[in-house]
């Protein structure tokens, strides 16, 4: 996995489904690439590194052969996006506890208010060279 950052995502949650589809429009560069925390390439990094490979709880980004999580694997998205969202990044700043605990807030809630599907994305062919398997 050495062509650039991959984001890891719960493949059933419509709230990190949008998200994915919001950083496909906005990664203007297409430095991303993605895969579902339920694909082989996602089980293999949960349990490389010791994350829980059943209960989804974060997403997660890999860049550089550093695993990042939860709010600060948002906030460094979002940091490498265009627009007005790259503002994001100077939450940085706030500890990482602070953080997490609005991140977990939202991803306990995430199903009950933005509903779950039944399988996972499957991106168009268009798309498909930047996710994983």
């Amino acid at each position: 996995m050495d062509k650039g950052p991959v984001i890891f995502f719960d493949g059933v949650c419509n709230l990190c489904n949008g998200a994915v589809q919001y950083v496909i429009k906005h990664d203007t560069k297409k430095i991303f690439r993605f895969a579902s925390l339920q694909s082989d390439s996602g089980q293999q990094l949960l349990q490389k590194n010791a994350l829980p490979q059943t209960h989804f709880t974060s997403f997660i980004l890999l860049e550089n052969d550093k695993v990042f999580t939860k709010s600060t694997a948002a906030l460094k998205v979002a940091g490498k996006l265009t627009g007005v969202v790259r503002l994001l990044y100077g939450f940085i700043i706030v500890p990482a506890f602070i953080r997490d605990a609005v991140y977990n807030f939202i991803a306990r809630n995430r199903y009950k208010w933005f509903g779950k599907q039944e399988s996972c994305m499957i991106p168009t062919p268009e798309l498909k060279n930047r996710f994983l398997n």
